[in-house]
């Protein structure tokens, strides 16, 4: 973004897209979240007051025959459920006096107590404060496994087919046609787990286990660090080892030269010369969109002579628009694997504890200081990160959608007084000490919690507007 009148333009032409999309998935999420503590309330024997998706006065709404408001709010970043009993909607007081229409108050009755959310056990009051973020996460990976069973779970075989030329991948001794068996001991079966690893890790030691023309053998490398902008201006630190997956092909057009012969633009001389290398290791440099450091990238690669039947005598002159790509791996494209019912919850499982731990490592780099703190967005950068996934499709959407509920659920399980873990933890200390937090403690731990939300909501919208319109300006 150049300006804050380029950022306006841009959200009234895709207001729908951004806009909405955004109030969408939250307003499910929050929903969704909602309704795990309603729920398991309700179970528990607990009446509900309210329940509102939103904050502050009322836009409609009705009650329900159970005597519970159902409403949606004004201010639609988050909900609340309101239990029986309590002095506010984040149930950080309770009392058993019930105020009358004249004004006066009255204890209330054992039947009235038998319902109120502070007189059931500290075992029932934690579960229905972890209903909440549980949900959230069940959310997921209902969400998850039904993709896997519907649509498949793309998967890219771990082939190495090309290697930047000065990478951390180049100076580790990795090859083309290198096969990696483990990351770390640990195995894997998709090019997208050595992606995601390399993204995660900062400053830190990856140790493969590759095949290389059948021999086993183990190579070292540490990511290069580097940080991409997209087109909002927002940024993003990575690793980055300069591998290139058997999903990609070149487009022989951007090629500049092969082995250090310039091809001068023209398709058919560089389709000669590859013609002459099929089969071998080749550097090539080529025009690559994205790559660490520079436009301009050397790679070495191997492209194989039977993926690749060029004519030159036929081929294209220079100022042809048909793209002739190089594959340059031995599978070229990804592999769509559709699982049966208990396959796909087994994977969707493992795909949100994975998402957890990397967002959890990622929070622990900031904390270290070898992760930029300007990465902690808030409801700016979800906007635009839902209007983007939204453009990609409904696949696109409904799996950043999970990947938001997983978050949302992680987030709300931090031991911070406001939030569920806060609770949680005072419910712990409840259930060890076998009475609880006394109020005037649990007064000062919820004002405490509530100037750390205050400040983290501040600081990641911030860093949002600060991106957007100060560092973003060339």
């Amino acid at each position: 973004m150049d300006s804050l009148t380029d950022m306006i333009q841009l959200g009234l032409a895709n207001i729908w897209t951004y806009g909405v999309t955004f109030l969408f998935v939250l307003g499910l999420l929050v929903f969704v979240h909602e309704w795990g503590h309603y729920i398991v309330a309700r179970l528990c024997g607990v009446k509900v007051d309210v329940f509102s998706v939103g904050f502050g006065k009322e836009i409609f709404g009705w009650t329900s025959r159970s005597g519970t408001r159902w409403k949606i709010s004004l201010f639609p970043l988050g909900g609340y459920v309101k239990m029986y009993g309590d002095s506010d909607p984040a149930s950080a007081g309770f009392s058993d006096d019930i105020i009358l229409e004249t004004g006066e108050k009255r204890t209330m009755s054992e039947a009235e107590r038998s319902v109120a959310f502070f007189a059931k056990p500290v075992w029932k009051r934690a579960l229905i404060v972890f209903a909440g973020p549980g949900i959230n996460y069940l959310f997921a990976i209902i969400v998850l496994s039904i993709l896997y069973m519907a649509v498949g779970r793309p998967i890219t075989p771990p082939v190495v087919s090309g290697v930047e030329i000065g990478s951390a991948a180049d100076h580790a001794t990795l090859q083309p046609h290198d096969v990696i068996k483990t990351i770390n001991g640990k195995s894997i079966d998709s090019f997208d787990d050595i992606r995601r690893k390399a993204m995660l890790t900062l400053n830190e030691e990856i140790v493969f286990g590759i095949e290389r023309n059948g021999q086993a053998m183990e190579i070292r490398a540490i990511p290069d660090k580097i940080t991409d902008t997209d087109r909002f201006g927002f940024t993003h630190e990575r690793g980055y080892l300069g591998l290139i997956g058997p999903a990609n092909g070149i487009d022989i057009a951007h090629i500049t030269s092969v082995d250090n012969v310039d091809t001068k633009g023209d398709v058919a001389h560089t389709q000669k010369l590859l013609q002459q290398k099929l089969g071998q290791d080749i550097v090539i440099s080529t025009v690559v969109q994205g790559t660490a450091g520079s436009d301009q990238s050397r790679i070495k690669i191997n492209p194989p002579k039977e993926l690749n039947k060029f004519e030159p005598q036929a081929a294209p002159d220079s100022k042809s628009k048909e793209t002739i790509a190089l594959i340059l791996g031995e599978k070229p494209g990804d592999q769509v694997v559709k699982y049966n019912p208990i396959e796909a919850v087994g994977v969707a499982v493992g795909e949100t504890y994975r998402i957890t731990a990397e967002t959890l490592k990622a929070i622990g780099q900031m904390f270290m200081g070898t992760r930029s703190t300007k990465e902690l967005g808030g409801i700016i950068r979800i906007g635009a990160m839902a209007g983007d996934m939204a453009e990609r499709g409904y696949i696109s959407l409904i799996v950043f959608t999970a990947l938001l509920s997983i978050n949302l659920g992680m987030i709300n399980l931090f031991p911070i007084p406001m939030l569920d873990g806060g609770h949680l933890m005072f419910y712990a200390i409840e259930a060890i000490r076998g009475k609880p937090i006394s109020e005037r403690a649990m007064e000062y731990a919820f004002r405490f919690g509530l100037v750390i939300l205050v400040t983290l909501m501040v600081f990641s919208n911030l860093n949002d507007v600060l991106q957007l319109f100060v560092f973003s300006k060339g």
